[in-house]
């Protein structure tokens, strides 16, 4: 464990690099219990290395031979800060260990409150990701069938939606339903066209 914490330890003290293949292995190598050190990092609470180590191109949603990532073992010892930097560094909170358990199966296994009301939110933020992400898909690969004030309102809504998500500050999952609900209420007729030229 030792050669993994002394490589998180020299990933934080270097300036950062482009992730070279070399990096990477370094980054994502694991001791000799299968731990690399952004797992550790996530297991023993060390929310600035997991920082850090990020920064440098380790592998957020890495995971080991039983399919624990560092999101899952932040949040089984109840390192809630750690659970909070994973996810706004964009870890996954709906990856599954070989058990079919999320990290927020395990923070309601073990009782950690804190960390299941951050996941549950990182939950429906990445929820609301994806369904703008799919339906700003949908829209542009049918742009060409769309008028040009058509396009001018969906560009404006997206626009409007990845700025909102980008800056919101202490959102409820509420938030995420609104805001959702308001991105369907928007483009609602020109989903309605788009589903009619099929």
């Amino acid at each position: 464990m030792s050669s993994v914490l002394r490589a998180g330890a020299e990933a934080s003290v270097q300036p950062p690099q482009s992730a070279s293949p070399e990096r990477m292995e370094s980054l994502s190598g694991c001791d000799e219990m299968g731990r690399s050190p952004l797992l550790v990092a996530g297991l023993l609470g060390r929310t600035a290395a997991v920082r850090e180590l990020a920064a440098h191109g380790a592998q957020l949603d890495q995971q080991t031979a039983t399919g624990y990532t560092a999101l899952h073992l932040a949040t089984c010892w109840g390192h809630v800060e750690t659970v909070q930097m994973l996810l706004k560094l964009g870890a996954d909170a709906k990856v599954q260990n070989s058990r079919g358990e999320r990290p927020i199966d395990l923070a309601r296994k073990y009782s950690r409150q804190d960390c299941e009301k951050c996941l549950f939110l990182g939950e429906a933020k990445q929820e609301f990701a994806s369904y703008l992400a799919h339906i700003k898909d949908v829209i542009s690969r049918s742009e060409s069938s769309l008028t040009k004030e058509e396009r001018n309102l969906s560009s404006h809504v997206f626009c409007a939606k990845t700025e909102w998500l980008q800056t919101v500050t202490d959102p409820q999952v509420s938030d995420f339903t609104d805001q959702k609900r308001d991105l369907e209420e928007s483009l609602q007729h020109i989903l309605n066209k788009l589903s009619n030229t099929k």
